[in-house]
């Protein structure tokens, strides 16, 4: 599915097209138990960092949300599944919430996480990686999606954490739009005065659309 954002200028693809991680509408239990269940060596290294129960919590469901997706969700996009299952199985008290009173710790918790999984925040080499890969595949992919997909693979093998989708789907569309571009040019001083004039022509013979 795409989307048209007029006031962006691109056609936004839909995350749902693409490889691009997140979180399942239904997530059965044993994924929970499979994906979300902290080790005891994970917990200690969270209670040793934190200095309260919420943030016990919001550390363990950064460090596993990233193990599983490799990018940083927003707290409050972590399904209330995935939060009381955590809760749950480190035995925090009944109504405990992740939350991040200060930005800064939100920070320093993701800058431990990255940390432990051994992983580099560069997001600049990120993006480079992303549109290198993506000019070199848009010659002979169109669909943004494939094109997303292909940026995806690329900065995971390089151990990069993952730039936001909205980052990639923009990417995606103006290169797309530069190599098209590139590609009619090309063909275009290819062509001879007169098979211009023929394709000018063929245009002006088009039927119109009309509305109403």
């Amino acid at each position: 599915m795409l989307t048209v954002i007029w006031g962006l200028g691109w056609v936004v693809t839909s995350i749902e097209r693409t490889a691009y991680p997140q979180f399942k509408r239904l997530i059965t239990a044993h994924e929970l138990h499979l994906f979300f269940s902290p080790t005891r060596d994970e917990l200690q290294w969270a209670a040793d960092r934190t200095d309260s129960d919420e943030h016990l919590l919001a550390l363990l469901l950064t460090l596993k949300s990233y193990q599983r997706m490799g990018c940083f969700p927003r707290l409050e996009d972590i399904p209330e599944a995935v939060a009381e299952f955590v809760r749950r199985a480190v035995e925090l008290p009944e109504g405990t919430l992740p939350v991040y009173r200060a930005a800064k710790t939100m920070k320093n918790h993701r800058g431990l996480v990255r940390q432990r999984v051994g992983v580099a925040y560069d997001q600049g080499r990120a993006r480079r990686i992303a549109e290198e890969s993506i000019r070199k595949e848009a010659a002979s992919k169109n669909r943004p999606a494939d094109l997303i997909n292909i940026a995806l693979e690329k900065v995971v093998e390089a151990g990069l954490e993952l730039p936001a989708f909205s980052t990639l789907d923009a990417m995606a569309s103006t290169v797309r739009k530069e190599v098209n571009a590139s590609i009619c040019a090309g063909i275009h001083d290819r062509m001879s005065a007169p098979e211009r004039a023929g394709v000018l022509r063929l245009l002006e013979a088009a039927p119109r659309c009309t509305t109403g």
